[in-house]
Order: structure tokens, then C-alpha cells, then sequence
């Protein structure tokens, strides 16, 4: 027995006729005879009475139908969905989050994926820079958000958006009365840093900032994220350079300040990587759409 079978033993019960269910079926009737009969021969079972009329179902017949009709709908369902898991519609996609960017950006760049492709299940797991590449070439995820990444052969990094960076003030701080700051206030002050862990890393980016302008800060700590970065802040222990996204958090007693001289490198890229030979359809499909939201995002913040 073979899906053929099925579709023209359901052709003619539900017409009842040879002879329309071969013109349904856009083939002549002796053929279409002959397979009822090997189909009936293969069951050891009678599943039409033929009759003047045409064909009527016998008991079994009836049986047999409701169950060839439920195979084909499963047939149906496989076939659509591993389509549409070609197509990267359906299926998991692991992703990994790390730093300030999880605060804005990347929530607003998975919640309109998940509601483009709701039969992808979207996996996310909190993993350091070093623990994503590790990570990607093992095959435990997809893709990564992280900033900064060192070139690498078997990685590519594609920039989705670029932020300017601010610093976060005590609000018990005079600082935090001025509208906006001279970048050498960061030699005056103890500064925080983040994250500590592989470099090259935002730390590297903040230091190698100051000492373009003659100087290096009084590093008060270096933590792990922004999180703790801001909270530090709150609790008195310096100032903190962040990425623009950062300032969704609303520590009490916290503002974000920008600088009125800030050097043309003062901002920081949010990155999207992944394996250079993964061809698979539901990252190309993450992808696009990633990229399409960004640009969305950039042109409201334009406007």
C-alpha cells in the first residue's frame, strides 16, 4: 500500500463512481480499477459493493476511509511543516544574550521575530563574549549579541545598530545638574568599568577614549555588566560610561548624561554573530528579519 493508493481509494468513496473519480483524478477508468482491487486484495478486505449506481462503501470500506483521510492529513501537516522548516519558519533557534544591549535593543529584535514566526521556538540562553564563541563552534547556538569581537576566521559578526555613549551620575553628584558633561570630567572623577572578563572589551574602548584625550581615569572597579555598573553608581562609588540602551535602567538616584565634546569615537557597535558556514534556512530567516526591525528602529529614531 503507498500514498497513491490512499488518494484513489478516497477519490472514489467520496464520489462513489469510477468513472468521476478518474476524471478527479485525471486518468482513465481501467487503471483506477485496478488499483481498488489491488488495494482490496492487499487488505484481504471488500471495501466497495459495486452496484448499477457506482460504488458503495462496505463497513470496512467505511472504516477504512476515516483512516486514509486522517493519513492524509498527516501527511498534509509533515509535509507543510518541514516546508516551512525549510524555509526557517519552523524549528529552534538558540540565541545568546550578554550586557546592556539585552535592555532594549535585542528584546524589541526577538519580540517582532517570535511574532512574524511563532512556530519558532526561540531559545535564549546568558553567555559571555568568550562563552559565545565557544558556544557557536560547538553548535549549542545560533547566533550571539555581543559588542566588540575580535576578528575571527570561522566567525561573522554583523553590526545591527551603533550607540552613543553617555555617563551615569550620582544624582547627589553636582555633576548631575549640568545638562551635559566635558569628556575630561572622566579624569576628575572614580569611574567604573564593564565588563571585565575577555578583551578586547568595552573596557578597552573606554580607556583607549581617555587616553586619546592625554589621560587615564581612576578606575573605582570593574564589574561584570552595566547592571552592576549603574548600581555601583547608585551606591556612590564613581561615574559610569554606558552604551545609550543602558539607560532604560532607572536606578534611583541615577542620570545619564551625554557630553557636549564627545569624540567621534565615542560610541559602540551591538554586533550579531554566528558561524560563517551555517547555510542553515532559519538563521537566514532570523537574519532578515533582525535586519529589518533594526532599520525600523533606526528610522523612527530619525524621525
Amino acid at each position: 500500500m503507498d500514498i497513491r493508493q490512499l488518494r484513489y481509494f478516497i477519490a472514489v468513496a467520496e464520489e462513489a463512481n469510477i468513472g468521476r473519480a478518474a476524471t478527479r483524478l485525471h486518468m482513465s477508468q481501467p487503471p483506477l480499477t485496478r488499483q481498488i482491487q489491488q488495494l482490496e486484495e492487499e487488505l484481504d478486505t471488500q471495501l466497495f459493493v459495486r452496484t448499477p449506481r457506482g460504488m458503495e462503501l462496505t463497513q470496512a470500506g467505511t472504516l477504512f476511509l476515516a483512516e486514509a483521510r486522517n493519513i492524509r492529513a498527516l501527511i498534509e501537516q509533515a509535509t507543510e511543516r518541514t516546508q516551512r522548516a525549510g524555509q526557517g519558519k519552523l524549528g529552534r533557534l538558540d540565541v545568546a544574550i550578554f550586557g546592556s544591549a539585552i535592555l532594549d535593543r535585542i528584546p524589541k529584535l526577538i519580540l517582532n521575530f517570535r511574532n512574524e514566526y511563532p512556530d519558532v521556538n526561540v531559545v535564549l540562553h546568558t553567555m559571555t563574549k568568550a562563552e559565545q564563541i565557544s558556544a557557536l563552534r560547538q553548535n549549542r547556538i545560533t547566533v550571539g549579541f555581543n559588542r566588540m569581537l575580535a576578528p575571527l576566521p570561522d566567525i561573522r559578526s554583523e553590526v545591527i545598530a551603533t550607540e552613543s555613549l553617555l555617563l551615569a551620575v550620582n544624582l547627589n553628584d553636582p555633576l548631575a545638574a549640568q545638562p551635559a558633561l566635558p569628556f575630561d570630567v572622566l579624569a576628575r572623577r572614580p569611574v567604573i568599568l564593564f565588563p571585565s572578563g575577555a578583551r578586547p572589551n568595552f573596557v578597552d574602548k573606554v580607556l583607549a577614549l581617555c587616553e586619546a584625550r592625554g589621560f587615564l581615569p581612576e578606575v573605582a572597579q570593574e564589574v561584570g555588566d552595566a547592571v552592576t555598573g549603574v548600581a555601583l553608581v547608585a551606591s556612590g562609588f564613581g561615574v559610569c560610561m554606558v552604551p545609550e540602551s543602558a539607560t532604560t535602567l532607572q536606578y534611583p538616584g541615577v542620570v545619564y548624561l551625554p557630553f557636549e565634546d564627545a569624540p567621534a569615537e565615542a560610541r559602540v557597535d551591538l554586533s550579531c554573530i554566528y558561524r560563517a558556514d551555517d547555510h542553515s534556512p532559519i538563521l537566514s530567516t532570523f537574519l532578515a528579519s533582525i535586519r529589518a526591525t533594526s532599520a525600523a528602529l533606526q528610522d523612527a529614531a530619525a524621525a
